[in-house]
């Protein structure tokens, strides 16, 4: 698993087993994701599972909805693991969940966690006893469970009640801000329930979903500040494109700097015929540009000024990102070590020099009137000027001996 930084204090919760992985305690924040592919076609789910682990999703939720959706997890795990893919795969129950875990005990098998959704696990009086079949189903099969509020589905039961009972305060709450208490209160009381039925601590996780980047700071904040029990992160509903990650990016990251989190999901709505990885890509880089984890060398690259008017150092930042991400599957295998890189790419002579030598390996290219060479900084020293149609082909060569030389000797050092 990709190193974590140790520069920013965590706040102590209980460590959850999920298969190969644990969320929570000193262990690093865990990137996940979930399908949207019909579960029951194992071919297709398998495909995508497949891509988002590969992406770097270290755990993927599947929507287990359905008798032939439940028939066809045990097939996908064998798949996944035939592919020689160890990715947890866990279950997304909602309203039936008791009735397929009993039906398809070979699906309770092959899932690492159960996800259960207090607000529509069952209605009235049904609702205890069928969540408490879920437990059980937990408990037999040693399976954590995520215990997942979200306020679009909320137990109405419980938010009636406590409306009920704010109204009958001298100075009652804003609704919406019982709401809030309500969403953790739905946590909290599942957690207690559960531990009741017998299972402990560290097979619950919990999560409070909300639409709202404040909303969610806010009722984080309460959540993690009233128990100790491993948090999934995410914003629910963030939207399409630039405002999914920005709204994303918002709510976690605040979040994450006060030391609350131990595993997150970016919630986007994938754009027409672009990948489901999107989501993994910025749930990765939200960690990595706060310095809380490594996962791929980070690229610096001038935004451009009127100094820039060429599109050169722009062409060059990209295909050295898109360089870096061809090559990353196998560099990870090879070189333990290598998301710590840095790069730079840097557009004329103001601060290209400057980011160059702080950066592992640095390239300044020419500005606009300047002359038409491009020093390499190596470790902070000038090591070559390139020039010429070929300076992005023998940039690549330079990292790539980099990597070489510094990974591989420190490789065969670990031997």
């Amino acid at each position: 698993m990709p190193e974590t930084s140790s520069q920013h204090p965590r706040r102590r919760s209980v460590p959850v087993p999920v298969g190969p992985v644990t969320i929570g305690g000193n262990h690093p924040i865990v990137v996940q994701s979930m399908t949207n592919t019909d579960t029951a076609d194992d071919i297709r789910t398998v495909v995508q599972v497949a891509e988002l682990a590969r992406a770097g999703s270290e755990i993927v939720r599947l929507t287990v909805n359905n008798d032939e959706a439940a028939a066809a997890v045990p097939h996908i795990r064998e798949r996944l693991d035939a592919m020689g893919l160890e990715v947890p795969l866990v279950g997304d129950f909602h309203f039936n969940g008791h009735k397929l875990l009993a039906k398809h005990p070979a699906c309770a098998e092959a899932l690492a966690k159960f996800r259960i959704n207090p607000g529509n696990v069952g209605k009235g009086r049904r609702r205890d006893p069928q969540f408490a079949e879920m437990i059980e189903f937990a408990c037999r099969y040693d399976k954590p469970v995520r215990i997942g509020v979200n306020w679009g589905s909320l137990d109405q039961d419980l938010l009636a009640a406590m409306m009920d009972e704010n109204a009958a305060l001298p100075r009652p709450l804003p609704p919406e801000q019982v709401m809030k208490q309500a969403v953790i209160a739905s946590a909290l009381q599942s957690a207690e329930k559960a531990e009741a039925l017998g299972l402990p601590r560290e097979r619950i996780v919990l999560s409070c979903k909300m639409s709202g980047v404040q909303d969610l700071i806010e009722v984080y904040r309460d959540l993690a500040a009233r128990c100790d029990y491993a948090l999934h992160l995410g914003l629910t509903e963030a939207g399409m494109g630039s405002k999914g990650i920005v709204a994303s990016t918002a709510a976690l990251a605040v979040l994450l700097q006060e030391g609350i989190g131990d595993t997150i999901r970016v919630s986007l709505t994938p754009e027409p015929d672009q990948p489901r990885t999107d989501e993994v890509v910025v749930a990765q880089q939200i960690l990595q540009t706060m310095g809380l984890r490594a996962f791929t060398p980070m690229v610096t690259a001038c935004p451009g000024c009127g100094r820039t008017t060429s599109t050169y150092f722009q062409a060059l930042a990209r295909d050295i990102q898109a360089h870096v991400q061809r090559r990353m599957p196998e560099w990870r295998r090879t070189y333990p070590g290598v998301e710590n890189l840095t790069l730079a790419v840097m557009g004329c002579v103001v601060n290209g020099p400057g980011e160059s030598r702080n950066a592992d390996i640095g390239i300044s290219l020419p500005g606009t009137g300047e002359r038409p060479v491009a020093p390499v900084y190596v470790d902070g020293e000038k090591t070559v000027t390139l020039k010429g149609e070929r300076i992005a082909e023998e940039f690549q060569a330079i990292v790539e001996d980099y990597i070489e030389d510094r990974f591989g000797q420190q490789r065969a050092g670990d031997r």
